[in-house]
Parts: C-alpha cells; structure tokens; sequence
C-alpha cells in the first residue's frame, strides 16, 4: 500500500499571519502569453527537426554500444556497482557522440557560410 506523502515527518505550523498572494503582471507589450506559446511551438519544431532525430539516435546507438561493451568486458566489482559504471560509461558516450555529430554539423554550417560569401562577392 502507498504511504501518503509528508514533508519529511514534520508538522507545520500555521502562523496567525494571512498569507498573501502574489500577482502577476501582464507585460507593457502585453504579448506575454502568445510569446510564451510562440516559444513552445518553437520547442517542438525543433524536437521534430531531423537533427534532433538523428542526435538521438547517434546517443542512443553509443550508449548502447559502451553497454555492451562494458557488459562484456567488465567483471571487477558488485554487480550494482558494474551496472552503475556501465550506465556512467554509457552517458559519457553518448555526450561525447553528439558532441562530435554537433560540431560537425558546425563545421559544414561554416563551409557553407564561407561558400556562400564568396558566391555572394564573385
């Protein structure tokens, strides 16, 4: 059975103060909320990008990797301890590949940049 949640087993006690609410104030151009909605639309474009797309699946296929790897290769330790560096392993791996698959992505951004420049003066 669930326990119902408390704050860390102390009690709180109520003061004889009212507590206050605070109230937000709209912004002088008044355009909080459709910026808001504008920056979640922008959110889930770029998680429906083919970059984003690929960059999972370049973290997913290192850190599957290192798994493995590190499933085969490792005997030293508890098998809690293995599987917590095998998991630390496999997060490094994955940063680390798409760190690479960024910075090339960067890469090519520039050259093409640079390309596009010298098109531009020619």
């Amino acid at each position: 059975m669930a326990k119902a949640s408390t704050s860390g087993g102390k009690s709180r006690k109520k003061s004889g103060k009212s507590e206050t609410a605070v109230a937000r104030r709209a912004s002088p151009s008044g355009g909080s909320s459709r910026s808001q909605d504008g920056m979640g639309d922008a959110f889930i474009k770029l998680l429906q990008s083919p970059l984003a797309a690929e960059l999972v699946a370049v973290a997913a296929t290192a850190a599957l990797a290192a798994l493995a790897e590190h499933g085969f290769t490792s005997s030293d330790g508890s098998r809690g301890k293995r599987a917590g560096k095998a998991v630390k392993a496999a997060g490094k791996a994955a940063a680390a590949a798409v760190g690479r698959r960024l910075g090339n992505e960067m890469d090519e951004i520039r050259k093409a940049a640079k390309a596009s420049k010298a098109d531009a003066k020619a």
